[in-house]
């Protein structure tokens, strides 16, 4: 079993009637892993906070937010394009030793029950997952050029790189 870059193990077993509330802080280490992992120049800071409930049927509701500070390289120019992200986490585990899924009340509107393995969750696995979510998938630096527009309506292309295979271009295969 692999162990995760940043680990934080929960037991729920007592988890208190009213809930629990843990803020978790990813350290220097762990952020340079989770860098690595996801391909980021840099995580300057990565931190979440959670509120864990019981909920109907022996499943736990967690609901938290996460904030990071992280820099990703420009799809274009591959410079360093730093961003603040943010995100909303909400997720449901259940016990799923010995049981059918569909045994496990939940709330329909609610995300997808997640296994609960032996009464722990891992909030730092959980919080590293929503950060790999969120972040811009093309990330572009303010001074990469814009995306070639489209001609007007009406205009030809000018450029038809494979008007050859159609066979309407004036470019010419050579052989």
């Amino acid at each position: 079993m692999t162990i995760p870059e940043f680990s934080r193990v929960v037991g729920v077993n007592t988890l208190p009637r009213g809930g629990r509330t843990i803020a978790i802080e990813a350290d220097e280490a762990e952020r340079a892993a989770l860098a690595r992992r996801f391909d980021l120049l840099a995580l300057d800071e990565f931190r979440a906070r959670f509120t864990l409930t019981p909920g109907r049927g022996d499943t736990v509701v967690v609901a938290g937010a996460l904030a990071a500070a992280v820099v990703q390289r420009c799809v274009v120019t591959l410079d360093p394009v730093p961003a603040a992200v943010e995100d909303e986490i909400e997720a449901v585990f259940a016990d799923a030793a010995g049981r059918d899924e569909a045994e496990v009340e939940v709330d329909p509107l609610t995300a997808e029950v997640e296994p609960l393995v032996d009464g722990r969750i891992d909030l730092g696995e959980l919080a590293a997952q929503h950060l790999s979510l969120t972040l811009d998938p093309y990330p572009r630096s303010p001074d990469a050029p814009e995306p070639a527009a489209e001609p007007p309506e009406g205009e030809p292309e000018t450029r038809r790189p494979f008007a050859v295979l159609k066979g309407g271009g004036d470019d010419k295969a050579e052989d």
